[in-house]
C-alpha cells in the first residue's frame, strides 16, 4: 500500500537544493506485510517555512554567524570555501558532501562557492555561475539571487568577481582565518592572500567554528536524535537479517538500504562489517567475506540526516548463540560500556572516561588471562583507540576541542570500549582473532546523560532472543517480494 502526498513545483524557483516551496511535504511508504504500521520516509527532504535546511531555521544560521563574529578578533576576516567536487573518472563525480563549516554557517549544500565573513561586510557570498551546458547536464544551482534571498547574505557576487573584490577586503583586514581543509586556489592564489600568509597573518578558522559546533542547539539535537533512531532501526533490521544471510557485503547493503528508506541521505561512513578475525581490524571495510557459523560479526555503522551524523556499533553471533568464550569477553566490554556511560555528565571529560575504561579493561583482561605481564603496554596492542569522540556534523566532530575539556550539556559523544585480539597475538589461542566493540551515542544533559542509541539491544540474552525468535527467513522474505 502506497500513500503519496503530491504537490506541483511548476512555478517554484529552483535554487539547486530543497526549499520550503519545493519540498513542503513528505511521502510515506506503508509496508502491508506487517500487522503493525511500519512507515518509511519516501521523500528525502521535509522543509518548513523559514528553514534553510531541514530542521534548521534561517534565524539559527544568522545567529551562528553573529556568534562567530563575536569570537573573531577585531578587523579580521573569515574565508570559508565550499567542499570541492571530487571525480571518480573524468566525467563521473563522487557523491558530493558539503564541508561542515561552510554548511554550518551558510546552509548552502552546493559546491563552487566561497563565503567571507567580517565585522564590516557581514556575510558576503561568492557564488558559481552555471553555463547553459552545465544546467542541461546538472540542473540549476544557487547563484547570487539565492545567496541574498535564501541564505540571507548581506552581499553577494559571482565567483568570477572574487579576484577583484576579495583582495581589497583582505588589505583592510589585520588577520585572516580560513578553513584549511577546503582551501581553494580561487582565493589562496591571490597575491594579497599569499602576502598575508607569508607574514603570518593567516590562521585556521576551525579553532572558532569547532567551538561553536561543539555544543548543539535544540534543533541540532532533534536531528541527531532522529539520525540515531534511524541507525538503530536499520541495524536492528540488519541483525535480524544476519542469521539467514551471514555475508559481510549483504549486511553492509542491508543496513544502508534500511537507513536510506528511513530518510537518511547517505551513510556517515562506509559500514564496518567484520566477521570472525576481520572484527579485530578496527576500521575494516572490505566487507567481502562470508561469516563462518559460530563467529561473531562486528558492525560499526552510522547515517547522515540533513547534515548530522550517527555512529553506533554492535557485536553479535549471527547463528543466534554466543559461545562461553565469546560471552566472557563480551560481558567485559558490555560492563565497561555501562560503567563509562555512568560517568558521562557535565564536568567530566572524554580523557577521564577513557582512563577509567583502560583501568577496567586491563583488570578484566588480567582476570580472564589474556594479559599476564606488562599489562598496560600490551593492552594498547589490543585497543589503541580512545573510549570515544565528539559527534555532530562530522563523525569525528570538532577535532580542535581537546578531550580534556569538561563536558557541557548539549555535547554529544560516543562511548565505545572494544578489544581487538589479532590472530598473531601472543596470548591464549582461544581468544585469537576476536574483535568486540559496543558503541553508543551519549548526549550530555544538565543532570547527567541520555543514551541516544539506547533502543538498540546489547544484552546477550536480548540479542539471542531476537535472533532465535524474530530473524527473517528466506521464505518470509520471498513472501514479501
Amino acid at each position: 500500500a502506497i500513500r503519496r502526498c503530491t504537490y506541483s513545483t511548476g512555478k517554484v524557483s529552483d535554487f539547486g537544493q530543497p526549499t520550503s516551496a519545493s519540498h513542503p511535504q513528505v511521502c510515506f511508504l506503508t509496508c502491508p506485510h506487517h500487522s503493525d504500521a511500519f512507515y518509511f520516509m519516501f521523500a528525502s527532504q521535509l522543509m518548513k517555512e523559514g528553514e534553510i535546511t531541514p530542521g534548521i531555521a534561517t534565524k539559527e544560521y544568522i545567529s551562528r554567524r553573529k556568534r562567530l563574529l563575536e569570537l573573531l578578533p577585531e578587523n579580521s576576516l573569515a574565508i570559508i570555501a565550499a567542499a570541492p567536487v571530487k571525480m571518480m573518472t573524468d566525467v563521473v563525480p563522487y557523491t558530493f558532501r558539503q564541508d561542515a563549516d561552510y554548511l554550518y554557517l551558510t546552509g548552502c549544500q552546493q559546491p563552487g562557492g566561497v563565503a567571507v565573513l567580517g565585522h564590516e561586510c557581514g556575510l558576503c557570498m561568492f557564488m558559481p555561475e552555471p553555463k547553459p551546458h552545465d544546467v542541461v547536464w546538472q540542473g540549476l544551482i544557487a547563484g547570487v539571487d539565492a545567496a541574498l534571498e535564501m541564505f540571507k547574505a548581506e552581499e553577494a557576487y559571482p565567483v568570477s568577481k572574487l579576484d577583484k573584490i576579495l583582495p581589497n577586503m583582505i588589505k583592510r583586514s589585520s588577520k585572516l582565518f580560513h578553513n584549511k581543509l577546503t582551501a581553494t586556489p580561487t582565493y589562496t592564489d591571490l597575491e594579497t592572500f599569499q602576502n598575508a600568509a607569508h607574514v603570518g597573518k593567516v590562521s585556521d578558522l576551525s579553532i572558532f567554528t569547532h567551538e561553536l559546533r561543539w555544543v548543539k542547539s535544540p534543533s541540532e539535537l532533534k536531528l541527531m536524535k532522529e539520525s540515531a533512531a534511524i541507525a538503530c532501526q536499520a541495524l536492528l533490521q540488519t541483525m535480524l537479517h544476519s542469521k539467514t544471510y551471514p555475508h559481510e557485503g549483504m549486511l553492509s547493503a542491508k543496513v544502508e538500504y534500511e537507513c536510506r528508506m528511513r530518510g537518511a541521505q547517505r551513510m556517515a561512513f562506509n559500514p564496518v562489517v567484520g566477521g570472525g578475525p576481520n572484527a579485530s581490524v578496527i576500521h575494516y571495510s572490505r566487507n567481502d567475506q562470508k561469516i563462518k557459523d559460530g563467529d561473531l560479526v562486528l558492525m560499526d555503522v552510522g547515517c547522515e540526516l540533513h547534515g548530522y551524523c550517527s555512529d553506533l556499533t554492535r557485536t553479535w553471533s549471527p547463528c543466534g548463540s554466543f559461545s562461553s568464550i565469546q560471552e566472557e569477553l563480551y560481558d567485559l566490554i558490555l560492563q565497561t560500556n555501562k560503567e563509562c556511560i555512568r560517568l558521562c555528565r557535565p564536568g567530566a571529560s572524554i580523557r577521564q572516561i577513557h582512563n577509567y575504561s583502560v583501568e577496567l579493561l586491563c583488570k578484566g583482561l588480567k582476570e580472564i588471562g589474556i594479559l599476564k605481564r606488562d599489562a598496560f603496554r600490551l593492552y594498547h596492542q589490543l585497543n589503541p583507540t580512545s573510549i570515544g569522540h565528539y559527534l555532530g556534523m562530522d563523525v569525528h566532530d570538532c577535532s580542535m576541542i581537546s578531550y580534556d575539556r569538561p563536558l557541557k550539556p548539549g555535547v554529544v559523544i560516543t562511548i565505545e570500549p572494544g578489544i581487538y585480539v589479532p590472530s598473531s597475538f601472543d596470548g591464549p589461542e582461544r581468544y585469537q582473532g576476536t574483535g568486540i566493540r559496543i558503541e553508543d551515542e551519549v548526549l550530555i544533559t544538565e543532570t547527567g546523560c541520555e543514551v541516544l542509541t539506547g533502543s538498540m539491544p546489547k544484552e546477550i540474552k536480548h540479542i539471542e532472543s531476537l535472533l532465535n525468535n524474530y530473524s527473517y527467513t528466506k521464505g518470509m522474505e520471498a513472501a514479501t517480494v
